[in-house]
Parts: structure tokens; C-alpha cells; sequence
């Protein structure tokens, strides 16, 4: 057992007094696979039913605090998220309905047909999000900072140091200058193009397909802000899947992907998660690095869609093309 997670007999005893699940008989516990969060998941599988537990370790209370807080936020915009039956703050414990086993990211070999009605949903609950009152994401400090020009820097801070640099991807040499004030820039003019309520992670991994209803729920909500009107979108179509232009234009129209916004928030995304894939790894989590190459496929067809940035794109595509996918 990790030692961030919570013994099964402990859990045992927690449940048994937790609304659903004293009706006695056996409970199975399943652990879940998670990332390198010190969170912990597990499935419960009893007589009452299915559900899933969180232990958050006493170092990530305040994180439970704010997954409540937009749980309730989320449910009010109109979003699908797993609703919460039962919270112990004392003992860092969530129960959670249990949606379902699979991600959109594993359906990514079902085919298109499967996946797009769900990435367009995924896409509404983007629009939905806007109606959240922008000061409920500031009261009393309790939620996540806003991702402005300064936080999406440090992002792509983290993937020039622990991805591009060591992979002599960049260096101390003109083009590598170039690359650095042009993401400067780009980060700049995305947060001076306006701030929305954001998911802030809102990709395939993080949704769960329910085709009962068509809906798909929305998972990992705790670090909603205020972010680039673009960026969920960017973040939706450009992480983990990776379908084309054409077939995103099938879901939103053409008024998106014809968007500098949309292409600027996109670059920064592709990027960020190539450092944030990068890191996994080096932490000892590395099965995410398949993605790599093709994230920084899209970074570059992305800033190339940018009339500030086709230039640019072309010479990293000569340095980068061994790395590319």
C-alpha cells in the first residue's frame, strides 16, 4: 500500500457507516490507477451498489475542499460531474458515484463515429461553464488563481527544462530565442484576448463516455479558473486525442479552428502537456510519453496556422523533425 493511501480494513470501517453501504455483506476494493497526484482512488463494489472512494492524504485536504466547491459549481452551470454522496474531511475521505471504468481516451480505437458525439458534449459543457459567475472562482480565495500570461509561461517554463532543453530540442542559439519571445508573446496576447471560467484540464482522460444518455462526465474538476476564452477547446481537441481539423470543424464549425485565439491557446496547451508527460516520467510514470511526438505535431501545425507564427514553425519543424510524429 502506498504510503499516501488508506488501509482496507480502515476503509472497511468507514463505509460500513456510510449512507449506501451499512446494509452489511461483502465489499470489494478495487485500487485504482491514478497519476502521480498522492491522491488515492478505489472502487467499491458491495451490496448497495458501486461507488468510488478518494483519500486525500493530509497534505491535499484543501484540494477536497475545492473539488467540493466545484462539484456544486459545475452542477449549478449545467455540467455532468460525479456527484458526491458522502465527505470526511477529518479522515481525507469523498464518496463518489461511480460513473463508469472507461475514459474517452480508452474508446480512442473505436473510431470516430464512437468518440464524436462525446467530444461534442464534452465541448457544450465548455460553453456551460461560461455561465459561472466569475467571482464565485474567487470567493474567499478558496479556488484556483487565474491561468493568465504569467502561469501559462511557467508551464512552458517546466517543458523547456525538463523536455526541450535536454532533448536538444532548444539551446542558447538564435532560433531557440526566437521560440522562447514568440511563447512569451503568444501567452501575453491570450490572457489580453479575455478570461473565461475554465476546466483547466478538460481532455479525454478526464471524461467518461455514458452512453445511456449520451452524456459524457466530466471528471478532475478541482483546478477551475478563469482562463483564455479558447482554452478548454484547445485543451479538448488537442490532448490525448488528436482529431483532424475537419472533424473538429464537424462539431464546432469553422468559426473555432479558423480562431488565432484558439491556435494560440492550443500551441501552449500541446506544449505544456509534453512537459507535463515528461515529468510523469521522470517521477517514475512514463506511458504517457507515446503522446509526445504527436503533441509537438500539433504545436507546430498550430503556431503554422498563425500568420505571426508560420515562419517560426517551419525552421523548429527542420530541428524537431526526428522528434516529430
Amino acid at each position: 500500500m502506498p504510503e499516501s493511501g488508506i488501509q482496507h480494513a480502515d476503509l472497511r470501517r468507514w463505509l460500513r457507516a456510510a449512507e449506501g453501504f451499512a446494509s452489511g455483506g461483502a465489499i470489494a476494493i478495487e485500487p485504482l490507477a491514478g497519476d502521480v497526484s498522492l491522491r488515492r482512488y478505489y472502487r467499491i463494489i458491495g451490496a448497495a451498489g458501486r461507488a468510488i472512494v478518494a483519500y486525500y492524504p493530509p497534505e491535499l485536504r484543501a484540494v477536497a475542499h475545492r473539488f467540493e466547491r466545484t462539484t456544486d459549481l459545475l452542477q449549478r452551470a449545467g455540467v455532468r460531474v460525479p456527484a458526491i454522496r458522502r465527505v470526511d474531511h477529518d479522515a481525507g475521505l469523498m464518496l463518489l458515484e461511480d460513473v463508469g471504468a472507461e475514459t474517452l481516451f480508452d474508446w480512442r480505437d473505436r473510431g470516430w463515429e464512437a468518440i464524436a458525439p462525446h467530444l461534442a458534449t464534452a465541448y457544450d459543457a465548455t460553453l456551460r461553464l461560461r455561465a459561472i459567475d466569475p467571482a464565485d472562482l474567487d470567493a474567499g480565495g478558496s479556488l484556483m488563481p487565474p491561468l493568465d500570461a504569467a502561469a501559462l509561461e511557467r508551464e512552458l517554463a517546466m517543458t523547456w527544462d525538463v523536455f526541450l532543453l535536454p532533448n536538444g530540442l532548444v539551446g542558447d542559439d538564435p532560433l531557440s530565442h526566437r521560440l522562447s519571445d514568440h511563447l512569451s508573446a503568444l501567452c501575453a496576447a491570450l490572457e489580453d484576448g479575455g478570461m473565461v471560467p475554465c476546466h483547466r484540464d478538460l481532455m479525454a482522460r478526464n471524461l467518461v463516455p455514458l452512453p445511456a444518455s449520451g452524456e459524457v462526465a466530466v471528471l478532475d474538476h478541482q483546478d477551475l479558473r478563469l482562463g483564455p476564452t479558447a482554452y478548454d477547446a484547445a485543451s479538448l481537441f488537442n490532448d490525448s486525442l488528436y482529431p483532424e481539423p475537419q472533424q473538429v470543424d464537424a462539431i464546432v464549425g469553422e468559426a473555432l479552428t479558423s480562431s488565432a485565439v484558439y491556435h494560440r491557446a492550443a500551441v501552449q496547451r500541446t506544449l505544456k502537456i509534453v512537459g507535463t508527460f515528461a515529468s510523469f516520467a521522470r517521477r517514475g510514470h512514463p506511458r504517457h510519453l507515446t503522446l509526445v511526438p504527436r503533441s509537438l505535431r500539433r504545436a507546430l501545425d498550430h503556431l503554422a496556422a498563425l500568420p505571426e507564427g508560420a515562419g517560426l514553425a517551419a525552421d523548429l519543424e527542420r530541428r524537431w523533425a526526428s522528434t516529430l510524429c
